[in-house]
């Protein structure tokens, strides 16, 4: 079990899920779900981008001053996908190209927000946490589906939201982000509470469903998939060109 629970995220590809699953249930003891310390004055968002024609992966992290939300860096890598769409172990597709972006960052982000989630996970362990835990970052959830838990529909109105709930246990909000459109899914990941994953979210709005973190983060991937950035890290001086 040992050698399972160790192996290196470079081969996360070799893993099955029941050894996947292993994984997931060690890093969970590792979870820290208390109020975050310190103060934030940048978070990155982070975001994948497949070519479904291919096994290539275009992944990155845009930075934003906080709570301003103004990009001043981002770092892009393409590598290749490792392992299969599995519905639960998102972390084991996705980190091994998130690890790449942001060893790149010379100044690491005081905090990253997903595209997935945190703790809003059968097992608690979504790709935010996952990753929180392993680099032992700041992290929280973001994702556009529900993946466990129960929920009523919040309100219509931009910021109502409602607790999302499993075996007793709250594990997310689900948020109104827009005037009427389908909510967003808000968990924390590792080293923030509950309260702080909202917190943070609702400084993170602006005029369109996804909060800026993960809406840049999916417009800058986008963008290198299709060729209009170029792959390593880029410090954004002139952000209003972005």
């Amino acid at each position: 079990m040992n050698n399972i629970i160790e192996t290196p995220e470079s081969n996360y590809g070799q893993l099955t899920i029941a050894e996947a699953t292993l994984i997931q249930e060690k890093l969970r003891t590792q979870v820290r779900l208390t109020p975050m310390e310190g103060e934030i004055k940048t978070i990155a968002g982070a975001d994948i981008s497949l070519d479904l024609n291919s096994d290539i992966v275009y992944a990155g992290m845009v930075v934003l001053s906080y709570p301003d939300l103004k990009p001043i860096a981002c770092s892009l890598v393409q590598t290749t996908n490792i392992f299969p769409y599995v519905p639960g172990y998102l972390a084991f597709r996705e980190i091994p190209a998130l690890l790449k972006v942001y060893e790149q960052i010379p100044v690491k982000p005081d905090c990253i927000m997903f595209d997935g989630n945190g703790i809003l996970h059968k097992r608690r362990l979504g790709i935010a946490t996952h990753f929180g835990v392993l680099t032992d970052t700041m992290t929280l959830g973001c994702a556009k589906k529900k993946l466990a838990g129960n929920y009523a529909d919040p309100g219509e109105t931009k910021g109502d939201y409602t607790l999302v709930t499993d075996r007793g246990e709250t594990i997310g909000f689900a948020l109104r982000s827009k005037l009427n459109v389908k909510p967003v899914f808000i968990s924390p990941g590792h080293r923030m509470s509950l309260k702080d994953s909202m917190d943070i979210t609702m400084k993170c709005l602006g005029k369109h469903r996804l909060p800026e973190p993960t809406r840049r983060a999916h417009e800058f991937v986008n963008r290198f998939r299709i060729g209009e950035l170029k792959e390593g890290f880029h410090e954004l001086e002139q952000w209003s060109l972005f």
